[in-house]
């Protein structure tokens, strides 16, 4: 009620969810998934804030993919290369350490997360952990058995991934990166308006 209230007298309210789309009990990688609703229809149960007082969805994502613990993950990498960017990226649990699963930027779970969330912003992070990389791979599609996808389907731990390569990019302001960025753009319908290079507060740049 006070949130409503708040709102209702012309106050802006910020509404930070935790934990990533597919984790949620109901559109995620079901079993591999959290007890709660980690998208946005959290905020409406979980909060009881009607779904018309939502005017604006930020979508993080960084530039590669990571996930914790069990779970299909079609672009996950091994050996030297995924250690590469498990060490650049410092991939490792905040509390227990443990590294973290790394691979590839996933355009079908990235689709997937914008429409089910609403995704009307992007922010962009760690693309600074890709600066040394000639080549930028990316999964476009899946393939699974035979078929090809746009979007994740119910045999998800059992597609490959299809890749294009992108330039790399040296730079937050390299022209690599700008390309990169409007792939994501067309790719999701969401404008990416944040880019994080770096830990730091001044390591940001908003478009």
């Amino acid at each position: 009620m006070w949130l409503n209230r708040a709102m209702d007298s012309g106050r802006s309210v910020l509404f930070e969810g935790s934990q990533g789309t597919f984790l949620d009990v109901d559109f995620g990688t079901y079993p591999f998934v959290t007890s709660s609703s980690t998208t946005v229809g959290g905020v409406l149960t979980g909060l009881g804030v009607p779904p018309g007082r939502i005017d604006g969805v930020l979508g993080i994502t960084k530039a590669y993919t990571t996930r914790v613990g069990s779970g299909p993950f079609p672009t996950e990498i091994h050996g030297e290369e995924a250690e590469f960017l498990r060490g650049k990226g410092y991939e490792y649990g905040a509390t227990t350490g443990r590294p973290r699963r790394v691979g590839y930027l996933d355009l079908p779970m990235l689709r997937y997360a914008s429409m089910i969330n609403g995704v009307t912003e992007i922010a962009l992070t760690k693309v600074d952990v890709l600066y040394s990389m000639d080549e930028v791979p990316v999964a476009m599609r899946y393939r699974c058995k035979g078929a090809e996808y746009d979007y994740p389907p119910a045999c998800v731990e059992t597609c490959s991934p299809l890749y294009e390569y992108f330039p790399g990019w040296k730079s937050h302001d390299d022209e690599n990166l700008v390309r990169f960025v409007s792939m994501i753009e067309r790719e999701t319908g969401a404008k990416v308006t944040i880019i994080s290079y770096g830990p730091g507060r001044e390591e940001t740049v908003l478009r």
